[in-house]
């Protein structure tokens, strides 16, 4: 795998930038009433090559935010964006949740929906086509939208395990 994960300490928490994808209030029934705690889902990114996500569980709305938020800075993963895009089409499946991204030309924008778009976002992608597939829970969507980027490799890391140049993965000449 091309991506690596990423220290902790090496991104400070003033580095990255949080987005919240779902808040579920959850109800627990016991013989004195209903018990009410939250689960949060978050995506942390510092918008320049560096995802992560995190679920955070609480009984109060902002404990599971920086519970979620903890989670998350330690679920960090590189992940090569090349000109605002990605360098190649990527799928992957998580659950029954299905995404599939493809790099876009500049001024195109995130074309994507609810959380992929909040975790392309956050990794620093302006320019690129998503579909979400099959289910759209978030949790199994944001998850399958990280291996999707996780699965991604920059043309340098494919020159050396192919032991080429750049030249003949660019332009595919093979004169060998």
């Amino acid at each position: 795998m091309a991506s690596v994960n990423v220290k902790r300490a090496k991104l400070a928490e003033a580095d990255v930038h949080q987005k919240t994808v779902a808040l579920n209030r959850v109800a627990k029934v016991t013989k004195g009433g209903r018990t009410f705690s939250f689960a949060a889902i978050i995506v942390v990114g510092n918008e320049n090559g560096v995802v992560g996500h995190g679920l955070g569980k609480a009984r109060e709305v902002s404990e599971a935010m920086d519970k979620g938020k903890e989670d998350a800075l330690k679920n960090l993963i590189k992940v090569p964006v090349r000109n605002g895009s990605i360098p190649h089409e990527q799928y992957a499946k998580y659950g029954a949740a299905k995404v599939l991204i493809r790099p876009a030309s500049k001024g195109t924008g995130v074309i994507a929906g609810g959380a992929m778009r909040a975790v392309l976002e956050s990794v620093g992608v302006t320019d690129v086509i998503g579909k979400s597939l099959g289910s759209t829970n978030p949790h199994n969507v944001v998850k399958a939208t990280i291996k999707a980027l996780a699965l991604l490799r920059d043309p340098i890391t494919v020159a050396k395990q192919r032991s080429l140049d750049l030249d003949h993965v660019f332009n595919g000449t093979n004169n060998d």
